[in-house]
């Protein structure tokens, strides 16, 4: 598979594996429902993969099954799923204060 070269700050700061990668995509786009393959090719990670630990996911209900167009199933976040609440939390926590970190960095340099 294609590697990212821009990380969001969840992978780097959590690594880089392929629930994780799947993980960060859902949680990007967590207004959205899409099909495994739409998620494997978007999160970057093998349809083969997903299929080994996706089953999880629903089981643990991280991840929930919105609807059926033809044969594929759609998922999407399960927003009611404290763990997810907290782990979009978690995200935007990480991007505010490697955003702001960057900013306050910049003024120390232009001063």
């Amino acid at each position: 598979m294609k590697t990212k070269e821009n990380k969001t700050f969840f992978l780097m700061q959590f690594g880089d594996t392929p629930q994780l990668r799947v993980l960060d995509f859902l949680i990007g786009f967590h207004f959205f429902d899409y099909p495994l393959t739409e998620i494997a090719k978007e999160s970057n990670v093998s349809y083969n993969s997903i299929k080994v630990f996706f089953p999880y996911f629903i089981k643990s209900g991280v991840v929930i099954k919105t609807r059926k167009i033809g044969k594929s199933d759609y998922y999407k976040l399960n927003m009611k799923n404290e763990f997810v609440k907290n782990l979009i939390k978690l995200d935007w926590m990480l991007t505010k204060k490697n955003v702001l970190g960057t900013e306050k960095e910049q003024e120390i340099l232009v001063k």
